[in-house]
């Protein structure tokens, strides 16, 4: 019988945080897995860098070859972060597992080409009803958030030793409150240490360079921030040391929720012109408009002017809202043992 071989499909490297914790399990039991990442002439670089550090078994192919490859090599699985053109077109021996690469607050989560893998892994019993009610035929297993494994090996949720209180900071693409925040934003909290860890395309895409100067400018100019390196993939070392997050309604709100500190939940972002006045139903219909029951999860800042306010407040306060936290992490996030990738590994071997 030949070896077991189990492909991560890397379509955007900020999969890899997901990803990851499921490799070390899989490989800690001898199986043999591989990254295929997809590349993109944007952060070629960063994909080169990635690969000669030698970490991680790593391939890196145009997305016109991976299907290509996927024939000729015949994993026993492929997990995927999002659909796929060829999810569908894979060898006859080969099963296909998602591992989202977030929890969805768009309605794409949804999507139904995602309930077409032979497995869905989802985060939490709302999740796994939802998706059940929607896709019937479709098969979903409960296992919790992966990316969140090594912020929970311990038996106790983990804390802060900070001297100064750390304000993590990280805005989503599109819709952003970059470009609406104060400009001079960092010097209202001069006695807080500030890391600001943006979404990969921020730091990548042309599209975004406008955020890349204002997110730059605050790093050089106020002594206070530390801005994320586009070599920093992952948002799980920033969220262990940090004391409160910022962000606009996006999954790391509710990752950085499950470790039962407090979360800023910005309300106000730059949509483009095509998404406004009359048109705003465009954001709304892109929006899962089913998790705003949750959002009192964190505390709402509807206007720039109010942020410092309400930062300091759950600085002050970090346990006001920890109930809802707690609660609303069962649901969304599910178990935060530290055993989710154990539980994913499980199911591929067993099925395998």
């Amino acid at each position: 019988m030949s070896p077991l071989k189990i492909f991560f499909d890397v379509q955007q490297l900020y999969y890899l945080p997901q990803y990851l914790p499921v490799y070390e399990e899989l490989t800690r039991r001898g199986i043999s897995c591989l990254f295929v990442l997809h590349d993109q002439e944007q952060i070629s670089g960063q994909l080169k860098g990635l690969k000669d550090t030698g970490k991680w078994p790593v391939v890196i192919l145009k997305s016109s070859e991976v299907h290509e490859f996927y024939l000729k090599e015949g994993p026993d699985w492929v997990v995927f972060g999002n659909h796929s053109p060829f999810q569908d077109k894979l060898p006859t021996k080969t099963r296909t597992a998602l591992l989202y690469h977030g929890i969805g607050i768009k309605e794409c989560y949804y999507e139904s080409r995602l309930a077409q893998m032979s497995v869905r892994f989802v985060e939490g019993p709302y999740r796994l009803r939802e998706l059940q009610r929607r896709f019937p035929s479709s098969t979903f297993v409960d296992v919790g958030f992966p990316k969140l494994d090594p912020l929970f090996k311990n038996e106790e949720r983990p804390r802060t030793n900070n001297k100064r209180p750390t304000i993590l900071y990280a805005p989503t693409f599109y819709p952003s409150s970059i470009e609406l925040m104060p400009k001079n934003w960092p010097a209202l909290f001069f006695d807080c240490d500030i890391l600001i860890k943006p979404h990969f395309f921020s730091m990548t895409m042309k599209n975004y360079q406008k955020q890349r100067h204002l997110l730059e400018s605050w790093a050089k100019q106020y002594p206070n921030v530390t801005l994320a390196s586009i070599q920093d993939f992952s948002l799980v070392p920033y969220m262990e040391r940090s004391d409160i997050l910022i962000s606009e309604a996006s999954s790391a709100l509710f990752e950085f929720a499950a470790l039962d500190r407090p979360v800023i939940w910005l309300d106000f972002f730059k949509l483009r012109w095509t998404y406004r006045g009359p048109l705003r139903f465009r954001h709304t219909r892109r929006m899962d408009n089913t998790i705003l029951q949750y959002a009192d999860i964190a505390e709402h800042v509807k206007y720039p002017s109010d942020l410092e306010k309400n930062v300091r407040q759950e600085i002050n306060n970090p346990n006001r809202l920890s109930d809802k936290r707690i609660a609303y992490t069962e649901l969304l996030i599910g178990q935060t043992d530290g055993r989710v990738s154990n539980r994913i590994a499980n199911y591929l071997l067993f099925i395998a």
